[in-house]
Formats: C-alpha cells, structure tokens, sequence
C-alpha cells in the first residue's frame, strides 16, 4: 500500500487488527475441532460411555457417526497428522 493510502486508513487500524484476531482464534478453533488425534481420543471416551452404560446404543451411533464425519473432514483438509501436532 502506498503511504498516502496508510494514512486514510489508519483511522480503521483497530478494525483490522481485530478481524486479524478472530480469524487467528477461528483458525486455530478449527484446527482442534478437526485434529484427527483429538478427534481419536473422543471417540474411545466415548465408546467407554456405552461400555459404562452411561448412554444407549442410539445416542451411541448419532455421536459416533458426527466423530466419523469430523475424521473425513480432517482426512480430506490435511488437518494435522494425527498425534496432537499440525
């Protein structure tokens, strides 16, 4: 950017400064979300629950089937490589 074009824009720094900001947090949301050891390790918690009787076999599927999907997802971005680091 030119200089001129800085100084006009300098009154909305702040602005682009925060949506900087939420789109670091959003990123790196997403990357957890998605990270294929979390995403693991939620799905042996949860298999544990039905083993300890703690939910039934359909809640069992729905939340199974919803980790699955996160799994793919990950699989098809390239998100992390599947022990805890990107």
């Amino acid at each position: 950017m030119s200089l001129i074009t800085e100084v006009l824009l300098l009154p909305f720094a702040p602005v682009r400064g925060s949506l900087w900001a939420v789109r670091q947090v959003l990123a790196e949301a997403e990357r957890q979300y998605y990270d294929p050891a979390a995403v693991r390790a939620e799905l042996a918690r949860l298999e544990q629950r039905l083993d300890a009787g703690e939910i039934g076999e359909e809640e069992f599927d729905r939340l199974e089937d919803e980790l699955l999907e996160r799994l793919e997802t990950s699989a098809r971005r390239g998100t992390g490589n599947g022990d805890g680091t990107t």
